[in-house]
């Protein structure tokens, strides 16, 4: 299987792409050759003009991601561990440094290196019969890289109770502790995608790009400087004519609303 074989792109007209992991038969876990595909093909949309969102997703219904390869895991010593676990980093870090919104579409196991992906992803929405866990310390090894977002996501509680027992959580668990934003049956998860894209795609683009870059800034910046930095952020915002041309917009729509109703209300 090439290289390109591991990842599936697919572009439709309104700058949405799906990127597909398609090791469905291994459950779509992570090996070095995956993840160099994963992260060679996601950096590829780095820099499109017209990209407006990302949907990830694992091939079949059995896996979103399954993990990372423990066959290449325990072939590892202690200087092959570091790269290995820097390319999970890096599988999981490009989705954050995309400037458009990532749904993590769900469904079936998302275990180790999967939840990594999936926190790193900016929403997640499951299918009911989605599996969430962090087993790494049944394996000897400890959970790191993007398990670090965990805490801000379910709380310190939750995360330990995760990482340091290595025990499973239903779809309608995560949902409760808010590990994923909506769950749904797995008929309908499309759809519900969907809706959330229409969502985004009814925003500004460059507004959009804007929050996720300014969300991401809050994540490690301390109270009094992630408001100056959102002070920053609203000023550039009129760099463009966008917030000019949709207030422009949205005022229009209220007067002709407004003027549609003092008819009505004239001819009743």
């Amino acid at each position: 299987m090439s290289s390109q074989d591991w990842i599936n792109v697919s572009r439709d007209a309104r700058g949405v792409a799906c990127v597909t992991i398609a090791n469905a038969a291994k459950l779509n876990t992570l090996n070095r050759a995956v993840m160099m595909a994963l992260i060679a093909a996601v950096e590829a949309l780095m820099d499109a003009p017209d990209l407006r969102a990302v949907v990830l997703r694992g091939a079949g219904a059995r896996a979103f991601i399954g993990g990372a390869d423990i066959t290449e895991m325990a072939a590892l010593n202690a200087g092959s561990a570091r790269d290995f676990i820097a390319l999970v980093h890096r599988s999981c870090e490009v989705f954050r440094r995309l400037p458009v919104p990532v749904i993590a579409r769900i469904q079936g196991y998302v275990l180790g290196a999967g939840l990594e992906v999936a926190a790193a992803c900016d929403l997640r929405l499951a299918a009911t019969d989605a599996v969430f866990g962090m087993p790494e310390v049944r394996i000897g090894i400890p959970s790191v890289v993007e398990a670090a977002l965990l805490p801000q996501l379910i709380g310190w509680g939750r995360t330990r109770a995760l990482l340091l027992t290595g025990d499973t959580i239903d779809a309608a668990t995560a949902e409760r502790w808010g590990l994923v934003e909506q769950v749904v049956a797995p008929e309908a998860l499309d759809l519900a995608v969907e809706r959330r894209i229409v969502s985004i795609l009814a925003c500004g683009p460059q507004a959009v790009a804007a929050q996720k870059a300014l969300i991401r800034a809050w994540e490690d910046l301390p109270m009094q400087a992630a408001i100056e930095r959102g002070i920053d952020s609203f000023t550039r915002s009129w760099d463009s004519d966008e917030p000019a041309r949709m207030m422009g917009g949205f005022l229009d729509t209220m007067r002709r609303r407004k003027l549609g109703g003092s008819r009505g209300g004239n001819e009743a």
